[in-house]
C-alpha cells in the first residue's frame, strides 16, 4: 500500500532538515540483551499461538520493542480465515488506534500557532455554536427533551473525550439514538458533512464534565482539515506517514496487489454494533479520525516509537518533547468517568492516550505513567517510558478483543526480566 500507489507525491517534503521518505524498519535486536527472558518470549508466542489455534482470531502479529530496537516479532495464523499463514507486512483495520495518530496532527498545528487547546470547537466549526443536551426526560410525544448546553466545547475537550459527544453502536439513551436514526456512522459523509451532522443533534453531558468515549477524535479531523485546506488522509501523509516512512499506513487500500495483505476475522466475530467491520478496498467520503486507518505492524512501530523518543525518529521530529509530555499525562481532574469508562481502573486519561496514574490499583500489569490505546477489530498499543518498552499486537476480531488484549499486555509485560524501572 505504498503511498506512490495511492496517488501523493512522494520524496519531495524535507521537514526539519531531513529529507522525507524514509522507510526502514526498526533495527532488530536481541530478546535477552534487551532485557527480556527468551524462555518467557516463547511463552508468551505459545500461549498467544493457542488462542489462535482455538479459533479466537485468524492470525495475530506480535512485536516487542525495547530501547528503540525490535526485540520480538512473531507471526502465528493465517491473514485470513482460508488464506495464506500471517506475515509481517499483513495490513490491519486499527480502528481507534487512529486517534493517537489525529491528535499527534492536531497538536503539530497547536505548535505552529494554527489550533488552541482551550478554543471553542466553534471557532473552527461554528455549527457546533449552541448545543443542547438531553435531560433524560421526554414530552408528550415521546420524544428527547432537550436544554442549552452548560459550558464551551473545546478542542481540549475533544482530544480527551470530555466534549459531550458519545457513539451510537454501544450503550444505550436519547443521544445514542439520535445518532443511529442520523446515521452518523455513515461512510459516505465526509469528515465535515459528519462533524456538521453532530453538532445538530444532541450532546449526552455537558463539555467538560463527563469522559464518554465518543465521535470527539472524528470531529477533531475536521478541524484539522478545515485549518489545513487538506483533506486529513492529505495531512497525515504529508507530516507524518511520508516523514516516518510509513509506506503502507491509509485510510484506505487502493491497489489490488495489497489485497492479499489485508487481514480479516472470522464472519462470526467480525460484528462492531449493528454492522460488520468496513472494507478497505471500496474508497468512501469519509476519513474518519477517530477510527478509519489501515496500517501494518512496522508502519505503527515507527509512529509509536516516535512518540516514546519524545517526538522523533531518526533526525525526523515531529513533536516537541513537552508536547509529548502533554498528550501523556493525566487531563481528567475534576472530571467524571462515564458510564463505559474504557481506560480502565488505574488509568485517566491524557490527548488521545490512556495514561497510568500509579503503579497499583490496576488489573493489568504496567507502570506508572505508561500509555496506551487500542482498536475494536482488537489491535493493542502499550507503551511504557520507565521501561523504554513498546508492545503491539495486530489482530482483527472484534468479538474476542477484550481478553486477546488483556491476555496480551500481561504476557508481553512478563517476559521483562530486567527492569529499567527498579
Amino acid at each position: 500500500m505504498n503511498m506512490l500507489k495511492t496517488g501523493f507525491a512522494a520524496g519531495a517534503l524535507v521537514l526539519a532538515g531531513v529529507t522525507a521518505g524514509w522507510a526502514e524498519d526498526l533495527p532488530r535486536g536481541d530478546a535477552a540483551a534487551l532485557g527480556l527472558d527468551p524462555e518467557r518470549v516463547a511463552r508468551m508466542d505459545a500461549t498467544f499461538g493457542a488462542m489462535v489455534d482455538k479459533g479466537m482470531t485468524p492470525g495475530a502479529v506480535i512485536m516487542l520493542i525495547r530501547d528503540g530496537q525490535i526485540a520480538h516479532l512473531s507471526t502465528m495464523g493465517k491473514i485470513t480465515p482460508d488464506g495464506e499463514p500471517m506475515t509481517e507486512d499483513a495490513i490491519f483495520r486499527i480502528y481507534s488506534m487512529t486517534k493517537p495518530i489525529t491528535t499527534v496532527a492536531a497538536m503539530m498545528l497547536v505548535e505552529e500557532g494554527r489550533l488552541l487547546l482551550e478554543a471553542p470547537v466553534a471557532t473552527y466549526l461554528p455549527a457546533f455554536k449552541d448545543m443542547t443536551v438531553v435531560t433524560g426526560e421526554t414530552d408528550a410525544e415521546g420524544k428527547p427533551v432537550t436544554r442549552p448546553a452548560k459550558g464551551v466545547m473545546t478542542i481540549r475537550d475533544l482530544m480527551r473525550h470530555t466534549s459531550g459527544l458519545t457513539y451510537g453502536f454501544f450503550g444505550a439513551g436519547p443521544a445514542r439514538d439520535a445518532y443511529n436514526a442520523a446515521d452518523v456512522w455513515s461512510s459516505e459523509n465526509t469528515g465535515i458533512e459528519q462533524a456538521n451532522l453532530l453538532a445538530s443533534l444532541p450532546l449526552e453531558h455537558d463539555p467538560g464534565t463527563t469522559w464518554e468515549y465518543s465521535r470527539s477524535t472524528d470531529v477533531l479531523g475536521a478541524v484539522i482539515e478545515t485549518i489545513s485546506g487538506q483533506s486529513l488522509e492529505e495531512f497525515m501523509t504529508a507530516r507524518i506517514f511520508e516523514p516516518l516512512g510509513m509506506t503502507d499506513t491509509a485510510f484506505y487500500v487502493d491497489d489490488e496487489a495489497d489485497y492479499p495483505r489485508i487481514a480479516e476475522a472470522f464472519p462470526d466475530q467480525a460484528q462492531l454494533g449493528a454492522g460488520d467491520i468496513f472494507d478497505p478496498r471500496v474508497r468512501k467520503p469519509n476519513q474518519s479520525g477517530g477510527g478509519g486507518l489501515m496500517s501494518t505492524v512496522h508502519d505503527y512501530a515507527k509512529f509509536a516509537q516516535m512518540m516514546l523518543n519524545g517526538g522523533e525518529l531518526n533526525g525526523t521530529r515531529l513533536l516537541s518533547p513537552k508536547t509529548v509530555q502533554l498528550m501523556t499525562s493525566n487531563q481528567l481532574d475534576g472530571i467524571t468517568p462515564g458510564k463505559y469508562y474504557l481506560p480502565g481502573p488505574g488509568y485517566g486519561f491524557g490527548l488521545g492516550y490512556g495514561v497510568r496514574l500509579e503503579d497499583g490499583n490496576a488489573p493489568s500489569f504496567g507502570t506508572k505513567g505508561d500509555y496506551n490505546w487500542g482498536g475494536a477489530a482488537g489491535t493493542g498499543y502499550y507503551a511504557d517510558p520507565a521501561e523504554d518498552m513498546i508492545a503491539l499486537l495486530m489482530i482483527q476480531s472484534p468479538a474476542n478483543r477484550g481478553p486477546l488484549r488483556t491476555i496480551f499486555k500481561n504476557l508481553a509485560y512478563a517476559t521483562i526480566a530486567d527492569s529499567h524501572a527498579d
